[in-house]
């Protein structure tokens, strides 16, 4: 599926946050079309994911971090309304799987939440990260912290947490409006580029292993329980 087709579909409905954009004229628009333009061509998405010839991993791995911040944005967006503190008193994925709030400022501690306000403050808090010039530099000009790729595996993490409270909560919601194919092939995506450069973990990933050895052909992995 398209990247454009993926937006125009969703964007008929509601945006959970505003879309983020790269400014023209800069290496990480540069990649950001180049990314669109082989989505757009059809090619496999494995083979989309990989690095391009020559350019720099923190510029690609940037790049994707805001394009799957805008998509999973307006996935949630179009369910968010029956996300609810009645529906969904906590952030979970199943009975297994609870997930508690953290981030330093506000919440010290890990603190249980309803999936509804964990996804409102963890969006405030990715928003925050992708504004910090010091965290994400608008031009090549500016160099890239050194714990960049760490920073970005945990944003990654828990935006996958997202794509777990909506694939176990809420698919009856994205099957309702015809958006299963859609939220599929984004997170086709979303997991091929995480796991062609290891930035999320196969203990995070696993609440939706079964489904991604049945979607993206990729073979279980046993996690050991620590």
């Amino acid at each position: 599926m398209a990247l454009n087709n993926f937006f125009d579909f969703f964007q008929k409905g509601k945006t959970f946050r505003p879309k983020k954009k790269f400014a023209h004229g800069t290496i990480r628009y540069s990649l950001h079309k180049q990314a669109c333009a082989s989505l757009n061509s059809g090619i496999n998405l494995r083979t989309a994911v990989k690095l391009p010839q020559g350019e720099d991993l923190n510029d690609w791995i940037a790049v994707h971090v805001v394009d799957f911040f805008n998509r999973i944005n307006l996935i949630y967006g179009t369910i968010s309304e029956y996300c609810t503190e009645q529906t969904c008193p906590t952030m979970s994925g199943g009975p297994r799987f609870e997930y508690l709030w953290a981030d330093g400022d506000k919440f010290k501690k890990p603190t249980p939440l309803p999936a509804r306000e964990y996804i409102s403050y963890l969006m405030d808090w990715i928003e925050m990260q992708i504004n910090n010039q010091a965290l994400f530099p608008c031009t090549s000009d500016l160099p890239f912290p050194k714990n960049f790729s760490s920073h970005c595996s945990k944003i990654l993490a828990r935006l996958h947490r997202v794509f777990v409270h909506v694939y176990i909560h809420h698919f009856q919601n994205i099957v309702a409006i015809s958006a299963e194919a859609h939220v599929n092939t984004c997170y086709k995506h979303f997991y091929y580029f995480v796991t062609e450069f290891d930035l999320v973990s196969r203990k995070e990933l696993e609440p939706l292993q079964e489904m991604a050895s049945r979607i993206c052909k990729d073979p279980p992995v046993e996690v050991k329980s620590q």
